[in-house]
C-alpha cells in the first residue's frame, strides 16, 4: 500500500551512516533526551552502556567485537569518551563519499534548515537520528557484536521499525543493506544506481553508488517542490541533472551512462573503444 500523503506532506530522506566521522565539535556532551525518536531511548541506553563496558575491558576483545584492526585503537578511544565528548549536528558528523556529494557545508542557511528537517540517518548506536541532532564522534557499525547481546537487528527492529513506519509523508530509503535490515520501512521509495553500457545493458554500480545517492540526497533535501511519490523523486532528480526513472511501484533507478573515471567499468569501456 502506498504511504498516505497530502499536498503539504513532509519528505524524509533515510540515509546510511558512514564508518568515518568528522572529529570534535562545539556542542555540549551527549544528551539522549534531546535526540529525535524518544521511543528509542531505552535501547540507546542499553547499547551505550554495553559499549562503554566493552571498550573499558580487554582491548583485543573490544577490537574484535567492533571489527577494528590493531592500528585503529583511536576508534576505541572515541567510544570510551561518548558521554563526555563534544557533539555536532549529525549532518556534519558523518563523512565519506555520500556525504561529500551531499556537501552540507555548501548549502545556504535556508537549504541547511530544510535538509536538517528532512534527513534521518540510520545508526547502529542510536537507531536513527535527525540531521540536527547533536551527537559525538563514534565507531560502531551494523556489523558490531556486543557481548551478551544478539544481533543488532534483533535488538533494534522492535523499536526502530515502528518509529520509522510512523514517519509521515514520503520516505526515500537510501540506506545500505545492513542498515535497511535493522528496520525495513514498508512503502518507502528505494533507490538503485545503475550503469547503462553503450549496448544498453545495465549493471549495478558499486563505489559510485554512494556518490550518486549523495547527489540525489542534495537535490531532494533542498528542493522547494512538493514530493509525494516516486514520480516526484524522478522529477527532482532530472532537475538536478540526474537521469532517473521509475522501477516498480516503489523504486527509482538513477542511471549513469558514463562510468566514473578510473573505475573498472571505465577501463573496460576505454579498452573496448581503443580496440
Amino acid at each position: 500500500m502506498p504511504r498516505a500523503t497530502s499536498e503539504k506532506a513532509p519528505l524524509t530522506l533515510l540515509l546510511p551512516p558512514s564508518e568515518t566521522k568528522r572529529p570534535g565539535g562545539d556542542g555540549p556532551a551527549l544528551d539522549l533526551s534531546t535526540l529525535a525518536f524518544p521511543s528509542l531511548r531505552d535501547v540507546r541506553e542499553r547499547v551505550l552502556g554495553a559499549l562503554a563496558e566493552l571498550v573499558a575491558g580487554d582491548e583485543a576483545t573490544a577490537r574484535k567485537a567492533l571489527g577494528l584492526s590493531p592500528g585503529q585503537r583511536d576508534q576505541l578511544e572515541l567510544d570510551a569518551a561518548l558521554r563526555t565528548a563534544p557533539t555536532s549536528p549529525a549532518l556534519f558528523r558523518y563523512t565519506g563519499v555520500l556525504y561529500d556529494a551531499f556537501d552540507v557545508a555548501g548549502l545556504t542557511p535556508a537549504q541547511r534548515k530544510r535538509a536538517a528537517d528532512r534527513v534521518v540517518i540510520a545508526s547502529a548506536l542510536f537507531g536513527a537520528v535527525r540531521g540536527g541532532d547533536l551527537i559525538p564522534a563514534y565507531r560502531f557499525s551494523a556489523g558490531a557484536r556486543l557481548p551478551g547481546f544478539g544481533t543488532l537487528g534483533a535488538l533494534w527492529k522492535p523499536v526502530l521499525g515502528p518509529a520509522l513506519a510512523a514517519l509521515p509523508g514520503l520516505v526515500v530509503d537510501l540506506r545500505s543493506g545492513a542498515y535497511a535490515q535493522l528496520a525495513p520501512v514498508p512503502g518507502a521509495v528505494t533507490v538503485r544506481v545503475l550503469y547503462v553500457a553503450p549496448d544498453g545493458s545495465r549493471s549495478v554500480v558499486s563505489h559510485f553508488n554512494k556518490h550518486a545517492k549523495g547527489l540525489l540526497t542534495r537535490a531532494l533535501a533542498t528542493t522547494t517542490a512538493t514530493v509525494t511519490d516516486p514520480a516526484g523523486v524522478v522529477r527532482v532528480a532530472a532537475k538536478a541533472g540526474l537521469a532517473a526513472e521509475r522501477h516498480g511501484p516503489h523504486g527509482v533507478d538513477v542511471l549513469l551512462y558514463e562510468p566514473p573515471a578510473g573505475t573498472p567499468a571505465a577501463k573496460r569501456l576505454a579498452s573496448t573503444t581503443r580496440a
